[in-house]
């Protein structure tokens, strides 16, 4: 019987989770319901110097906005807690003094002078990428190269030190990635990480192999800038002697600029005015602002589905798809190797069809949130016709009543461009003769009653209606574009459609 499947998001707290992260934290809960396993969240916050107040409570509020949390979190923990590395920081040390034991690690005791020093001479002689490694760590201050007294007095008398692996010098180490293949590295090219840095605080390569087996972790869901440090992640796993638990690694491939070139920034978002952050964030220690999805009028079942076909794609054409659709059609085998152009105008498209798909009153709830924060109430039935006209004209919910205001307040100013080309003797005769025929109508006033009205007006005139319509729409609504005419007579109402058209008659005499 196969083992439960784990997977983690393991996000550092330094600052608003980028859409990147929130793509990897995706993956990795589709692939944990689709496998019936179990998806937990750790906190990284190893390096105390970049940890930012508040990062941690976005990373949680985010997921839960999205509808994604974890299984096991800091804020939900299960049996392979503490969640946040730092409350784990006293295991550290045992499993790094296990490698030094074992042969594959060493203390370095080389101060910040000594590896710049290093680093020159290397430079100097025409290296081109200057490492701490099997190479160089035989001429610099280590327990590889002092006297076995000399490290334990430096030890002793409390003299800083890190603890570097020991890479071997020539050995080819192999990874099986589950999207790119077997990904083969020669050792050489690797240098001597620190493990255990002068703090007492382990780095992400020791913090991370660690709790990924404690946590009994069968699969590493990540992004595609943790490949270079997966053969040393194979290689402490293999000197532990936990080979026959490490997980399987899936590197995912790298969110582009819409243009293709470069990794997807903050300042490339900002330059073209997208978020790439779930929700807003403010800096605490800047107070620079960062818009979010959120915010700027995604819903989340939209954004959740925009953000799945960010790498990954069915097999085939649908693109709608409920969270539950994609736990069922999501494989880690569809995820592709090469990076992905991101494109907010599809964002954009895939938040219509959601907007879309909803009921009018579930649309009318944005308007009314709307309506409440200016103070104005409308009748529910009124406010549900106006959703039911504008939903195919929005992109977000607050556009229903940005772009549907003229349902509700009457046009004090016309859009001057159509006024100029459309405002014509034409239209003042026709509408002149529609506001008359429609005070003297007693019947039922609906969309058809409204056209038929209008379409004897213009008949009656011996003008066709197609032109004079533009001006029609913009007597009434003060813009020359919108949803379908008649629907918007409908619902303002004949008294209401007669005293638009008086005032317009009035006011738009002067462009004559």
């Amino acid at each position: 019987m196969n083992k439960e499947v784990r997977v983690r998001f393991a996000p550092s707290p330094t600052g608003a989770l980028h859409i990147g992260g929130v793509r990897t934290a995706l993956y990795n809960y589709l692939f944990a319901r689709k496998t019936g396993g179990r998806f937990l969240l750790r906190i990284e916050d190893t390096d105390q110097t970049r940890f930012v107040p508040g990062a941690e409570e976005y990373i949680k509020d985010a997921l839960d906005w999205l509808g994604i949390g974890p299984d096991e979190s800091p804020w939900n923990p299960g049996d392979c807690g503490p969640y946040r590395q730092s409350e784990r920081k006293p295991m550290y040390m045992q499993y790094a003094m296990d490698l030094i034991e074992k042969g594959h690690a060493y203390y370095a005791f080389d101060t910040s002078e000594e590896l710049e020093a290093m680093r020159e001479r290397l430079t100097a002689a025409r290296v081109v990428s200057p490492q701490y490694n099997s190479i160089t760590r035989t001429q610099m201050k280590n327990s590889l190269t002092l006297p076995e007294d000399e490290v334990k007095e430096r030890l002793a008398s409390g003299e800083p030190y890190v603890i570097r692996v020991k890479i071997p010098r020539k050995e080819e180490v192999r990874l099986n990635d589950m999207i790119r293949g077997w990904v083969m590295v020669h050792s050489s090219t690797l240098d001597d990480k620190v493990l255990m840095k002068s703090d007492g605080m382990p780095t992400y390569h020791l913090a991370n192999i660690v709790d990924d087996h404690l946590m009994k972790i069968t699969h590493v869901i990540r992004g595609e800038e943790w490949l270079p440090s997966a053969p040393l992640h194979v290689l402490l796993y293999k000197y532990f002697g936990w080979e026959d638990t490490m997980p399987q690694f899936a590197h995912l491939p790298l969110l582009l600029k819409p243009d293709g070139n470069g990794k997807l920034s903050k300042r490339d978002a900002d330059k073209q005015g997208f978020p790439v952050f779930p929700m807003d964030w403010t800096d605490p220690n800047t107070g620079e602002k960062a818009m979010g999805f959120r915010e700027q009028g995604y819903l989340p079942e939209a954004f959740l589905n925009f953000l799945a076909f960010l790498g990954w794609n069915p097999g085939d054409h649908r693109e709608l798809f409920s969270l539950d659709e994609l736990i069922e059609a999501f494989s880690i085998e569809r995820i592709g190797k090469s990076g992905t152009k991101f494109d907010i105008n599809k964002a954009k498209w895939y938040n219509e069809q959601y907007l879309r798909a909803k009921s009018d009153e579930e649309l009318a709830a944005y308007l009314f949130a709307d309506l409440e924060k200016e103070g104005i109430s409308l009748d529910p039935a009124k406010g549900a016709q106006i959703a039911h006209i504008m939903k195919e004209r929005a992109t977000f919910p607050t556009d229903l009543w940005k772009e549907g205001k003229f349902m509700v307040h009457a046009p004090t100013e016309f859009d001057e461009a159509v006024a100029s080309k459309k405002w014509n003797n034409e239209a003042v005769t026709v509408l002149g003769t529609y506001m008359e025929k429609l005070k003297l109508y007693s019947g039922e006033f609906n969309a058809e009653s409204a056209k038929s009205i209008l379409e004897e007006a213009a008949e009656s005139n011996g003008i066709k209606l197609g032109k004079v319509m533009q001006a029609v729409r913009l007597a009434v609504t003060g813009v020359g574009a919108g949803p379908d005419l008649m629907a918007v007579f409908s619902i303002i109402g004949k008294e209401e459609l007669i005293k638009r058209i008086s005032y317009s008659l009035g006011k738009l005499k002067v462009n004559l």
